[in-house]
């Protein structure tokens, strides 16, 4: 005859099952929201507007932009391939600053790792903040580091980061995407 007082392991392992299940469904739907928030950027569209609030607290609104080409540009300090990415992408915003490009660097450190990003930023051409939130209307969650989006003078997306087999910026891939853009008139 079965004791009444011995806990029986299937409930437990169905209730498991179902918690599993349950967290799978979760995590499934949120990648989905976020894959389908960044495939939302079609180039050629208008780029979703961001918000950049500087290390010393100014306000730049991609919006208020028009008639610049812009890169947004999201890193982080401790992003190996960004700490490569950012010297090149500083000295590139510098030399053609007088041709209308305007470079906006979003970190992805939290307010604690503030000290280091004031140290990068202050060897950087560029305006720098903290991102806060990384999910970022119309750009999804930014979980791959470094991404880059490129915005034309009439505000279009010219380039999605999201789709760059290598986003890392070189020399070339400057010269091919921004470049461009630059040579030609407001």
């Amino acid at each position: 005859m079965r004791s009444n007082s011995t806990p029986s392991a299937r409930p437990t392992s169905c209730v498991r099952t179902v918690i599993s299940r349950c967290l799978i469904a979760m995590v499934s739907a949120l990648l989905l929201s976020t894959a389908a928030s960044a495939n939302s950027l079609v180039v050629g569209q208008p780029a979703p507007p961001i918000r950049l609030t500087t290390l010393d607290g100014k306000s730049i609104a991609t919006q208020d932009l028009k008639g610049k080409v812009v890169i947004v540009t999201f890193w982080a300090t401790w992003c190996g391939p960004c700490r490569e990415e950012l010297p090149l992408l500083s000295r590139y915003a510098q030399r053609h600053a007088g041709d209308g490009l305007v470079v906006l660097g979003f970190s992805l450190d939290t307010p604690d790792e503030l000290d280091q990003v004031r140290a990068i930023s202050r060897n950087v051409s560029f305006p720098v903040g903290l991102l806060g939130d990384p999910h970022v209307p119309g750009y999804g969650r930014i979980w791959h580091l470094p991404v880059s989006f490129t915005i034309d003078r009439s505000g279009d997306l010219v380039d999605n980061g999201w789709k760059d087999k290598n986003p890392v910026w070189t020399p070339e891939r400057l010269e091919q995407i921004v470049t461009p853009l630059l040579d030609r008139s407001p």
